[in-house]
Order: C-alpha cells, then sequence, then structure tokens
C-alpha cells in the first residue's frame, strides 16, 4: 500500500510528529511531500500518482478535480475535523472514503478559553506589551471572573469541557445551542438573542456551516452589554469581520480574543489583529504535543482498519465506499 503525507516538512513536524509517522511506514510505504509550499491542483494530482491513501493536512484542499485525476485513489484521511474543504460529494461519487480525525484538541482549546477570559479581563497582554515597549503601563481595574455570566454557543465536545470548569470558578453558564438539550441543571440553556444579552464572556464554539456563515453579525453584536468580551476559538467564517472591527472600535463591546479568522489557515485577520482591544493568537489552539499526537496517531489507526478491511472511526461516507482496498 502507497500512502502520501501531504504535511510540508514544516507541517510535519508540528502536526504530524515522529511517533505517528513510524506508525504510518509500518503500514505501507510512505510518500513524503517535501515541497515548502500547500500541494494543490496538478502538483496535488502528480504526487499523488498511484497512491491508495492520502493522509491529508487541514490545509490541503482536495476539489473534485483532484478525485477526478486519481483514479487509483481509494481513500482520504483528513488529519484535522473540518473537512469542508475536501468536495465529500464528488469523493462519493466515485467510490473513494473520506475520513475525519477525532478531536483530541479538546482539552488544549478548553485551556487557552480560560487564559484568553483572564487576559481580557485583567488586561495582562497590554500590560506586557507596554512594559516591554518601555513605556509605564496603565494600572486599570480588572474584572473577576468569579460572580459573572459566561454565555457558550455551541455545546459540543469543546462547550461541555469549558461549561464545568467555568461553573468551578464561580461563572454562572449560558448555553445556547439549539441542536441539543443541555440536561446538567447547573448550566441554563437559553436562545442565542438572550445569551448574548446577558454573558458578561461570550465564547463562540458552534460548528462551521452555511448555516452558521457570520452568526456574530452586526444585529448579535448590538445585543451584548458594553462591557463584554468575545472569544472565538472556532472558526473564522462564524463572525462577520467587518462588523466585530466597527463594535471593538466603537467601543460597543470592550474586546475580543481571537485564535481563528479568515486569513489564510483559518488564522485572525491583520486588521482586527492591530486593535488595541484585541488579543490575536495565530490558530495555536490544539497546538500542544498532545492534542496534535491525538489527532496523528488517530489517522494511523484509521490506516490499521482499512488495512484489515474495516470501515474505520471517522468515516463521512461510508455507504459510497466502493474502492475498497
Amino acid at each position: 500500500m502507497r500512502i502520501l503525507l501531504t504535511h510540508t516538512p514544516h507541517m510535519r513536524e508540528n502536526y504530524y510528529g515522529p511517533r505517528a509517522l513510524a506508525g504510518l511506514q509500518m503500514l505501507g510505504e510512505v510518500v513524503l511531500h517535501q515541497g515548502k509550499t500547500t500541494l494543490e491542483g496538478t502538483s496535488l494530482i502528480a504526487a499523488a500518482q498511484g497512491v491508495d491513501l492520502i493522509v491529508a493536512d487541514r490545509a490541503t484542499a482536495i476539489p473534485a478535480e483532484i478525485f477526478a485525476g486519481l483514479p487509483e485513489l481509494r481513500a482520504v484521511l483528513r488529519c484535522a475535523v473540518d473537512v469542508r474543504n475536501i468536495d465529500v460529494a464528488a469523493a462519493s461519487a466515485r467510490g473513494v472514503l473520506v475520513t475525519r480525525a477525532k478531536p483530541g484538541f479538546v482539552e488544549s482549546v478548553n485551556e487557552l478559553v480560560f487564559g484568553f477570559l483572564v487576559d481580557l479581563n485583567r488586561g495582562i497582554s497590554n500590560a506586557t506589551a507596554a512594559y516591554q515597549a518601555g513605556h509605564a503601563p496603565t494600572a486599570r481595574m480588572g474584572r473577576q471572573l468569579a460572580g459573572t455570566t459566561i454565555g457558550i454557543i455551541g455545546y459540543g465536545a469543546i462547550g461541555r469541557a469549558v461549561a464545568p470548569v467555568a461553573a468551578a470558578m464561580g461563572m454562572q453558564v449560558l448555553i445556547a445551542d439549539p441542536h441539543v438539550t443541555v440536561e446538567d441543571p447547573t448550566f441554563r440553556q437559553v436562545s442565542l438573542p438572550t445569551l448574548l444579552a446577558g454573558a458578561d464572556h461570550v465564547v463562540c464554539l458552534a460548528v462551521a456551516t452555511e448555516a452558521t456563515e457570520n452568526l456574530i453579525n452586526a444585529a448579535a453584536l448590538a445585543l451584548m452589554q458594553r462591557d463584554a468580551v468575545f472569544i472565538n476559538v472556532s472558526r473564522g467564517n462564524l463572525v462577520d469581520e467587518a462588523a466585530l472591527v466597527e463594535a471593538l472600535s466603537e467601543g460597543r463591546i470592550a474586546g475580543a480574543a481571537l485564535d481563528v479568522g479568515r486569513a489564510s489557515d483559518q488564522m485572525p485577520t491583520a486588521a482586527l489583529a492591530a486593535l488595541p482591544n484585541v488579543i490575536a493568537t495565530p490558530h495555536i489552539g490544539g497546538l500542544t504535543p498532545p492534542a496534535i499526537e491525538a489527532q496523528a496517531l488517530n489517522t494511523v489507526e484509521q490506516v490499521r482498519a482499512l488495512v484489515g478491511g474495516a470501515v474505520p472511526n471517522g468515516a463521512v461516507n461510508a455507504g459510497h465506499w466502493t474502492r475498497r482496498l
């Protein structure tokens, strides 16, 4: 079996790791991408000629023409949860299996959320930047998290991790998610408008779909309190960035912390990151060794299942898989 690992050398080091690579190499002949840029279009087709499986990093898009140009391809395994830049319908039409990795980043992203919460409410980044620039920082009154209200938009794996920690810290927890029922009586399930109006801290953890495009728009931001802060660790396309820039610039909300955005590789955009009341990080929520290794090793387990003739956990179109090994 031949397996193409699309990660660049830098991406392999940060997002795959030697243990996962060794495990993959035990299951087949692994073709490594040695270029500095992401494979795309004809370069991806050329690199994948004669391979059975593609293990793809999150930046590698696989549109319909890739499947058309690879008649021997049997499966594409995304080393990430998000498969939106894979044309799953085109894969299904040609009998190619598509899988996603399990969300091994929950704990890491959960920790980043609370780092953002403390920083936004105590001015840590701003004070540090002032000291480092040789200025005397302003000692401003901070806000204690205990006794405040956190609003969690989306009650998936990360939302379920954030909520109990927030409650343990003394915060009232509001949750808005129309697709689940929150059974824990410690938390209040409310509508999105109620959450936006009542929360001191709004944490966006909703799933990115066509229905949630620009979920946080001008109307949503107008419902928030002037001293409220907004955190996004989900996906940039959930936010109308122009509306967020306007709300932050005009002081209609107090601040924002963003680990994602609409720039390349889902990073925050420069226009937002430059604002003085914004904390921006370059999509590092899941960038810890345990989180990265969990997803990489999950792709190895998926390949092992395929070798054994089984449909792996994480398959998104198993009913259309006809190019079996």
